[in-house]
């Protein structure tokens, strides 16, 4: 109980910023996100990405509406996601916004399904999450997208063989067989190596790649503490391949700062450089109203969670005025989206999921993310061949 205290008091010192007019018509808006466990990094980028474009919506509609945002840390654990889900639907939220990891989003979606809410997300890629034809579920984001970063940027190193080492969770196999498909498509030699999540010591995989595999390439598909792991692992025995590759989780600020000489050259799947550059309006009022809400430069985790949340506030907003949000029409106008939005295009199909979605590859140089695919995204060139052991 008292963690559930502590998160919603967290959740009120971001609901109340921006917050005016007394007479302002109260939405009750609901998020779990993993603020402490093993997926904590990533559920505060996404969380603060949330409380953006809260702030800004409240700000937009001020005397009008006032959106109240309810967080509950879920602690990276599917129960208390569930259990987080039932408690926001008894406090009469109209929608969710969140969720980190296909596992655990998969159990809270049911959780909302159940409930009647509308739940939207970009914290889960795995193809089965919009195969349940739940009308209510969408997702900006999809493997597919992450697949076409990777392969993309390791078809443009003329690699000719590639070890993927992937967590054998949903969204990681699925994202890793789909890569090796796609891959192998292009004339690239895959080999595959799976490990459970539990896997701390990732010296023998490593001593593969070395030893049998001599791959020009590493793929990572997997975790935030996997990847530390695995290159640890590399650093200590030194694989003569050319690049690692990984994808969600990995090219951020935070994994810079807190892992710096150990991620130096990685490559990561991210939406934007670091330090972040913006340049249209609505990136421009997004990069401010992150500095003034957290005191820093946002990252991708937050833009992800900034657009799925606004993207649900505007169909709330529309489903309000038509007068249909209290008797079941927020789902529908969420699926007429067709929208512009700061990680490109969005628009759902019929099962929930935005088939216009692909992702960019960055690389840690230095202090900083540079996007180095595709061409016409990129902020730098790519420090190619190079990994963290060969510097």
């Amino acid at each position: 109980m008292g963690e559930y205290l502590k998160t919603i008091a967290i959740a009120g010192a971001i609901t109340l910023i921006g917050v005016v007019g007394a007479h302002a018509e109260d939405i009750l808006l609901g998020t779990h996100v993993p603020l402490t466990g093993k997926l904590a990094r990533v559920g505060t980028g996404m969380h603060e990405g949330i409380a953006v474009a809260v702030d800004i919506f409240n700000r937009d509609n001020k005397g009008r509406y006032t959106v109240k945002l309810i967080t509950i840390n879920d602690e990276t654990n599917p129960a208390k996601a569930v259990a987080a889900v039932e408690k926001m639907s008894s406090q009469g939220v109209v929608a969710l916004t969140g969720g980190y990891g296909s596992n655990i989003i998969g159990p809270a979606s049911e959780a909302a399904n159940k409930a009647g809410l509308v739940y939207i997300t970009s914290g889960g890629v795995a193809p089965g999450l919009t195969q349940r034809g739940h009308k209510g579920f969408f997702r900006i984001n999809n493997t597919q997208g992450y697949s076409r970063a990777m392969m993309g940027l390791l078809k443009d190193m003329k690699v000719k063989k590639v070890s993927i080492l992937y967590n054998t969770k949903e969204a990681t196999s699925d994202l890793a067989k789909t890569v090796d498909k796609d891959l192998s498509g292009q004339g690239i030699d895959v080999v595959l190596h799976a490990f459970d999540g539990g896997t701390s010591d990732f010296k023998p995989l490593i001593n593969k790649v070395k030893l049998r595999d001599k791959s020009d390439a590493i793929g990572m598909v997997a975790y935030e503490n996997d990847y530390v792991a695995i290159l640890k692992a590399g650093k200590v025995l030194k694989p003569n391949v050319k690049a690692v590759v990984g994808v969600w989780s990995l090219a951020t600020s935070k994994m810079n700062g807190e892992f710096h000489d150990l991620v130096q050259t990685v490559y990561g799947t991210s939406m934007l450089p670091y330090p972040a550059e913006f340049t249209s309006p609505e990136a421009k009022d997004f990069a401010e109203t992150y500095k003034k809400l957290h005191g820093k430069e946002p990252d991708y985790l937050g833009q992800f969670g900034y657009v799925q949340t606004k993207l649900l506030l505007d169909a709330i907003l529309r489903a309000r005025k038509a007068g249909t949000l209290s008797t079941g029409g927020l789902a529908q106008e969420v699926r007429k989206t067709d929208s512009d939005t700061l990680i490109g295009q969005v628009k759902f199909n019929e099962n929930g999921d935005n088939p216009l979605f692909s992702h960019r590859m960055g690389q840690h140089q230095g202090e900083k993310v540079v996007l180095v695919w595709p061409e016409n995204a990129a902020t730098g060139d790519k420090q190619f061949p190079s990994t963290p052991w060969s510097e």
